[in-house]
């Protein structure tokens, strides 16, 4: 019964449309941007070189994506599986908008 992790923190809610925006922008980058990178590659060259920057940027994405989900998730939820955007939510909240909750309230 002790094969479980505690969960420190929940992912983060964004609050403003500011960092909402960053979050998805994030998110797309991460997700879509392999695709991209290869649709160019092969308009621009051809199917060989187009194979060669999707295997290329595939790794590159990936090393991205798993130094920025190590930089801002607590090290005790690590272990949890986070998706592209839960990613980009985490690094949102924690290096871009440092939003609290006294900084949302209206005087």
């Amino acid at each position: 019964m002790n094969d479980f992790i505690d969960m420190i923190e929940q992912t983060p809610k964004i609050e403003t449309q500011k960092c909402k925006l960053v979050s998805i922008l994030l998110w797309l980058t991460l997700q879509y941007s392999i695709y991209v990178i290869t649709i160019i590659a092969f308009y621009m060259y051809d199917y060989f070189i187009a194979f060669l920057a999707l295997v290329l940027s595939f790794i590159v994405i990936g090393i991205v994506r798993s130094k920025i989900r190590n930089s801002v998730i607590p090290v005790k939820q690590r272990e949890y599986h986070y998706t592209d955007r839960g990613i980009a939510d985490w690094y949102t909240a924690r290096e871009l908008c440092l939003e609290t909750k006294e900084d949302t309230k209206v005087i």
